[in-house]
């Protein structure tokens, strides 16, 4: 057993619909059979990964997280906090699981446990909004809250179901934000109504890599902002493009860039993957290049290398 490499597991069981409680014992037998000696850690409150991770992963060869893309943004908010980060492992078990989607990370959670241990090591960039480190995206506005503010227990039964209906109430009362952007090569002033910054293929289960070149590991962030629209009318329009993964040239901007300066008069609340970000008037996202090491499966994902 001295000579086994060690991983440590970092499990959300109430992620998704709980589904890690019935695969939980064919997993850790997938990294014993890998040459792992597991060690199991089970997080007891939402927020408390980053500080685990980040006090825990050094001492091991391997760290794999499971859950919904929060507690992958946690493990990540955490590992970043290290010098030298060890290669991550990613489960899925969550409603979404968009960057799981992106990087081809088998939905099958036997699958998944596979590639955590077996698949190719690939560096992805890392996010960070401010001080707050974020996997895949960095959002504010119409929407982008619904994630974090749908109850858990309405996540578990409804699925992607209890998402669309969280969204359906706040139709009659969505908010736009009087914004300064600054950006490489570039600057603009005006009344925005939602903001994504990503580097993934995929948010909120909508296909946003269609909207851009997107890419996890070309040092570049994809900035997505749709203005406050004319007519009311013209949203329904909007948002039946972006479902489609097509960008509206008249309403939204589009750029790509290393870093971003978001600057409003009222504090704006922001999400990062999916979970409550902060609330900021001045909010600054930088891109950290291939700053993570995550094992993807074989053959199936080629991103892009500078």
């Amino acid at each position: 057993m001295t000579n086994q490499r060690k991983l440590l597991f970092l499990v959300n069981a109430h992620a998704g619909k709980e589904a890690i409680r019935s695969h939980f014992l064919r997993i850790v037998d997938t990294f014993v059979r890998a040459g792992y000696e597991p060690t199991v850690y089970i997080s007891q409150r939402a927020g408390e990964m980053p500080a685990v991770a980040a006090r825990e992963a050094e001492k091991y060869d391997l760290v794999v997280c499971s859950g919904g893309d929060g507690t992958l943004n946690e493990t990540v908010d955490g590992l970043m906090r290290l010098e030298h980060p060890p290669v991550l492992g990613y489960i899925p078990a969550g409603t979404t699981n968009d960057f799981a989607t992106s990087l081809g990370i088998p939905k099958n959670m036997e699958k998944a446990a596979r590639t955590a241990v077996d698949g190719l090591a690939v560096h992805v960039d890392v996010g960070r909004l401010n001080e707050r480190h974020f996997a895949y995206v960095a959002a504010f506005g119409a929407f982008t809250d619904v994630a974090y503010a749908t109850p858990q227990d309405a996540k578990n039964i409804l699925g992607k179901l209890a998402y669309l209906v969280e969204g359906a109430q706040r139709l009659t009362s969505l908010q736009t934000y009087h914004l300064h952007l600054e950006y490489d090569g570039g600057e603009t002033d005006g009344e925005f109504l939602v903001g994504l910054v990503s580097n993934s293929s995929y948010v909120a289960g909508l296909p946003v890599g269609k909207l851009v070149d997107a890419s996890m590991n070309d040092g570049l962030m994809e900035v997505n902002l749709v203005r406050k629209p004319p007519l009311m009318i013209e949203l329904t329009r909007v948002i039946s493009r972006l479902l489609t993964g097509e960008l509206d040239p008249e309403l939204v901007v589009s750029v790509k860039t290393r870093q971003l300066r978001v600057t409003s008069r009222e504090p704006i609340p922001w999400t990062v993957d999916g979970e409550y970000g902060g609330r900021y008037t001045d909010a600054v996202i930088e891109n950290l290049p291939r700053a993570l090491c995550i094992n993807v499966p074989w053959g199936q994902v080629k991103p892009k290398r500078k």
